[in-house]
């Protein structure tokens, strides 16, 4: 590069090494003392390994008398610094950034081998990568910029099936930090299991209900028939049974962990289930969920009569409340999640700003956003750029302010 006499240019001041406290005091102090200008800062840290980056302006005649500082600086502490001219000046890219999330069991080097080829070829640069989690399942953010979002996801989507992996893209920017809303399906989802087979063996009628259920996934039933039929079988049923299959009902692993961390970062969490009122309203007003719909059953005198109340929440009404409650709460559509595994909830994830797919049937995984193969619900958190050691900082300190 040609410098004109005098003329300041940009220089680039890398530190790296062994971290120790006092590094980025002495570079500061060191480059203070010279009246040297700082334009840009980037550090990261990993595993004790330091690697700071700092862009500086520096004239032909600072460009010895600085380095000496520097060395001189940082002597004893361990590090190496070196300082070079910054050949082109690029400009800013202004483009959108997108997060890329890679979740999976183990993440290994051919899977990132093939996310990274992908980034790569969708005309992506990769500015940063940040480790999420390694617990219970290892997930990554890579931050890209350069690459078109629709592009991007059906090179990832054809990357996430073949290396068996779970992948999404999402555009990076401030709406992240805004409130949501987040709408969980019940059965399967929030749940495990299916809250009507519960009570057809609290009833013992478990394999007729079963076979209608099989009716209406062969396509011989619409969802409403089916569930009608199903509730006919129910008759008979005692309120103590629905409080006894409310205790039984059996959480999905992690359901606790998501709904209490985002409770505490201010979103509205909302469960909308083809499922009955009577045994999910109770569980998530417990769990502290602000919106729930669900079928009614009628009940008279203690007994279920085999008959439903008010309109069926099937896989249009899922998507209307996923709507209703989006206004209720305030927040734009762009800003609500949802998250299903069955055909009922492929509306309401269409209609939400971010579908998630849970360990679902292939019709819905097609039709999500994204897709979660994990057995874990707090996975979700992973999607939104909260990392496990973030999740337990703040148990712990909630522990901590409980003692």
């Amino acid at each position: 590069m040609t410098v004109q006499a005098g003329t300041p240019s940009p220089f680039l001041v890398t530190v790296s090494g062994q971290d120790a406290a006092g590094v980025a005091r002495r570079l500061f102090g060191a480059l203070r003392a010279q009246a040297v200008a700082v334009e840009d800062v980037e550090q990261v840290r990993v595993h004790g390994r330091l690697l700071l980056c700092t862009e500086v302006e520096l004239s032909p005649a600072q460009v010895d008398a600085v380095r000496h500082a520097l060395v001189d600086g940082l002597a004893g502490s361990g590090v190496e610094v070196h300082l070079d001219a910054i050949a082109e000046t690029v400009s800013e890219d202004r483009s959108e950034r997108l997060l890329v999330t890679v979740l999976a069991q183990a993440v290994d080097a051919a899977a990132l081998e093939g996310v990274t080829g992908c980034v790569t070829r969708c005309g992506g640069n990769i500015e940063r990568i940040v480790r999420l989690s390694s617990y219970p399942v290892h997930s990554y953010e890579l931050v890209v910029a350069g690459a078109d979002l629709d592009l991007l996801r059906r090179g990832l989507g054809r990357e996430a099936a073949r290396l068996e992996v779970d992948l999404a893209v999402q555009q990076a920017g401030l709406h992240r930090r805004a409130k949501h809303l987040i709408v969980l399906d019940a059965d399967s989802t929030l749940l495990q299991g299916e809250v009507v087979d519960l009570l057809a063996a609290r009833r013992g009628c478990g394999p007729e209900v079963a076979a209608v259920t099989a009716a209406a996934m062969a396509g011989a039933l619409d969802f409403a028939e089916a569930l009608r039929r199903r509730v006919r079988l129910l008759a008979g049923l005692k309120e103590e049974d629905l409080g006894a299959v409310r205790e039984d009902i059996v959480l999905t692993p992690g359901a606790r962990t998501l709904v209490r961390t985002l409770k505490r970062l201010g979103y509205e969490l909302a469960v909308v289930s083809g499922g009955f009122v009577e045994v999910i309203a109770p569980l998530a007003g417990a769990l502290g969920i602000d919106h729930v719909a669900a079928n009614s059953l009628v009940v008279e005198d203690g007994v279920v009569t085999g008959a439903l109340a008010g309109p069926i929440v099937d896989r249009a009404g899922k998507a209307d409340a996923l709507v209703r409650f989006a206004e209720v709460a305030g927040v734009p559509l762009a800003r609500t999640i949802a998250v299903g595994d069955g055909a009922n909830d492929i509306d309401m994830l269409a209609r939400a700003g971010l579908g998630i797919a849970f360990n679902a049937k292939p019709a819905v995984r097609d039709a999500a956003d994204t897709v979660l193969s994990v057995p874990y619900l707090d996975a979700i958190l992973f999607l939104l750029g909260i990392s496990r050691h973030e999740v337990e900082l703040a148990d712990r300190l909630d522990t901590e302010r409980a003692q």
